[in-house]
């Protein structure tokens, strides 16, 4: 089953809230999904109603009272079907995670995060297609192995595959050839057992291209010898196939009359395998190249090319040379096409439509290929007969690869091509890829490439200031420091857009050490201007794995005549678990010029209190999740006593970011933390000019 846009997903709902399991149901219609619900209100009529009716999607509110998660669970995972379970929370945490996943929850769905509820859905609702898909293409193949393994057996054509050179299967009419009753007495036997003396050279390495991925011939001629000894003169057809799983060569040897004329064969194979009036390969034989081409593309993810070509205003060009001198203008349209594209397979693949099959060419190849038979025909004059036409085409083609590997797909978008360019005038090609999505993806990361390293020497990023304000009375200024990037149109382009870019090709120790220097230089400029200002800056963890890193922060704040104290560097803890001994070294380095370190995102993870035992910060940052409803939730108040208790029996300050509102001020300030910041207090801004004094 393929999802489309009228596909209906059935969805049961297991929430003790009806109005909770309503609102899942509208956001998913909302969002373009139509849902068939289902919404069990016990145990048992869960257990019915998977017996009874197909789901999809199992969503189960982890919090239910009434039908516990872990029961739930229970019961999803032993009713026998694939059927995915989704746990719906809140919020989560690692130990949450760790036990929905344990309970056989295939992903965990947010419900205050809409956009990843959505696509936690998608996915695991596509995946579930997926497999469908592949169980039911499965029961197929077996059927048509079934079928196919039944016609071998009752073929009189003598076929057997070959793996590595070795007898894997053979027929009856294969083993009668060479005088062999049962399948036992060839099962392993290398294939040039069966073969004369004076041929073993020449087919050993017939057999070694064959393994290497070469295209077999269309027919082999040899002397071969039955088990007795006696030699026979024998044809070979080879066929890339599979049995039971293993690639292998599928080889039809037929034996050939002691009068046989070897000349006369070859040339009665090759009359078979051509088109008579155009002198290219009839669409039989082509189509078997195709087949082996998509074959070749989808097991080893290589590339080739396939054009469809017509010529455009085939009506009027009939009209002008006569509709008896049909078949010459397309042999004159075929000797075109075979020199412009002189090294792929071409043929006669309709009336009057030809084809081309470019055998290991990319993209850029096979685009370049159309674009030499298109002008082949466009910038020449074409004879046929008494007439001289200007006789242009139309081309469509596929890139086939392992994203096409089908012929019959491969074939409709080279059709569609040819019907699109002849509706848009003719005269020109249309290349299907379905890789080019890949490769827009790669040019659109390549420009963002250059656009970080352009505001890296250009100075392209903006820095914004958010005040983190005291609980306590301490009225030092102490800003955090958020860059962004400028965008063209002058407003900033949020880091998660480009960041993990960045990321991935390298820059974030670059962005480390552009942020740092200008850091220390507003630092600087306002230590001119007679204020002693700190700024908080968040590092990557590239800058933990430099160890050139903390030598650059203590020139630059040397070079800048500011003290180290002003400077605080803050690490994510996750960051820091995973990086424990470089944090460590990091953190000792830049102490030694007075520079501080906080430890952000703090107290989420599963042993954060423990991690304090290897790692001395001057400030914990508290993950922002806790701020999420503070002034509600008891659990989070209470997580919050314990870290700011944890942290001032460590001397270490604390810093709550990202506070909503005056009641979570009120807790946070009983609680004993240090420092609050926030959109409530002051959002971010270009400037630093909030007042510390108040």
């Amino acid at each position: 089953m393929a999802i489309g846009k009228d596909t209906a997903l059935r969805l049961m709902l297991v929430d003790d809230q009806v109005n909770e399991a309503e609102a899942i149901v509208s956001s998913l219609r909302n969002a373009g999904i139509a849902v068939r619900p289902l919404r069990p209100e016990s145990l048992d009529e869960l257990a019915q109603m998977l017996g009874q009716h197909t789901v999809d999607l199992v969503l189960a509110e982890h919090a239910s009272t009434q039908l516990p998660f872990n029961d739930v669970a229970a019961i999803v995972m032993g009713c026998g079907r694939d059927v995915p379970l989704l746990a719906v929370l809140d919020g989560i945490t690692d130990e949450i995670l760790d036990s929905v996943q344990a309970q056989g929850a295939q992903a965990v769905a947010l419900r205050g995060r809409p956009q990843q509820f959505l696509k936690t859905v998608r996915t695991e609702w596509h995946d579930l297609d997926s497999r469908r898909s592949q169980r039911h293409l499965e029961a197929q193949k077996r059927e048509t192995e079934r079928r196919c393994d039944a016609l071998i057996d009752s073929s009189r054509e003598p076929i057997a595959y070959i793996h590595e050179g070795m007898h894997i299967r053979a027929n009856q009419a294969y083993l009668e050839m060479f005088g062999l009753e049962t399948f036992d007495e060839i099962e392993g036997m290398s294939l040039l057992d069966l073969v004369s003396s004076a041929d073993v050279d020449a087919f050993k390495q017939l057999l070694k291209g064959l393994s290497k991925g070469e295209a077999p011939p269309p027919s082999y001629q040899l002397t071969a010898r039955d088990i007795e000894g006696n030699g026979f003169p024998a044809v070979m057809e080879f066929t890339a196939a599979t049995y039971e799983g293993e690639a292998c060569q599928q080889v039809i040897f037929r034996r050939q009359e002691q009068e046989h004329d070897p000349e006369l064969a070859r040339q009665v194979m090759e009359l078979k395998q051509r088109d008579q009036a155009t002198g290219l390969y009839n669409r039989a034989t082509f189509l078997a190249a195709l087949e082996d081409a998509v074959a070749d593309a989808a097991s080893q993810g290589s590339a080739h090319g396939l054009l469809l070509i017509e010529p455009d205003h085939y009506a009027k060009l009939l009209d002008v040379i006569g509709l008896d001198a049909a078949d010459d203008l397309i042999a004159a349209l075929a000797q075109r096409l075979d020199k412009a594209a002189e090294g792929a397979m071409t043929a006669r693949f309709g009336d009057h439509q030809l084809a081309l099959l470019t055998r290991n060419s990319d993209h850029v190849a096979t685009k370049a290929l159309a674009g030499r038979v298109c002008a082949a025909f466009a910038g020449n004059v074409l004879e046929v007969g008494d007439s001289s036409l200007n006789a242009t085409v139309s081309i469509g083609g596929v890139q086939v690869g392992e994203k096409i590997a089908s012929t019959s797909q491969v074939l409709a978008k080279a059709s569609q091509g040819v019907v699109s360019a002849i509706g848009v005038g003719g005269n020109r090609f249309e290349l299907f890829d379905p890789g080019a999505v890949d490769r827009a993806e790669e040019e659109r990361i390549a420009a963002w490439v250059a656009r970080i390293r352009d505001a890296l020497n250009n100075d392209g990023f903006r820095l914004d200031f958010q005040p983190i304000i005291s609980l306590q009375g301490d009225d030092s200024e102490l800003y955090e420091v958020f860059m962004s990037m400028q965008g063209s149109d002058g407003e900033p382009v949020a880091s998660d857009r480009w960041m993990l870019i960045a990321e991935e090709n390298a820059l974030l120790g670059d962005i480390d050490r552009w942020a740092v220097t200008k850091a220390v230089q507003l630092i600087a400029k306002r230590q001119a201007a007679g204020k002693q200002t700190n700024l908080l800056l968040a590092l990557s963890q590239e800058a933990l794995q430099d160890t050139s890193m903390a030598s650059f922060i203590a020139s630059t704040l040397a070079n800048a005549g500011v003290a180290g104290e002003q400077l605080v560097l803050a690490i994510a803890e996750a960051k820091v678990f995973t990086n424990l001994r470089a944090a460590q070294d990091f953190t000792r380095a830049i102490a030694g010029f007075g520079a501080r370190t906080a430890l952000e995102k703090f107290g989420a993870g599963l042993n954060s209190l423990q991690l304090l035992q290897h790692f001395d910060p001057a400030f914990l940052k508290l993950d922002p999740q806790f701020m999420d409803d503070l002034a509600k939730s008891s659990e989070s108040q209470q997580q919050i006593r314990n870290l700011a208790s944890q942290a001032a029996a460590r001397n270490i300050r604390t810093i709550a970011e990202r506070v909503l509102d005056a009641s979570s001020m009120t807790m946070l300030f009983s609680a004993g933390i240090h420092f609050v910041q926030g959109d409530f207090l002051a959002p971010a801004g270009p400037d630093m000019n909030y007042d510390f004094s108040n």
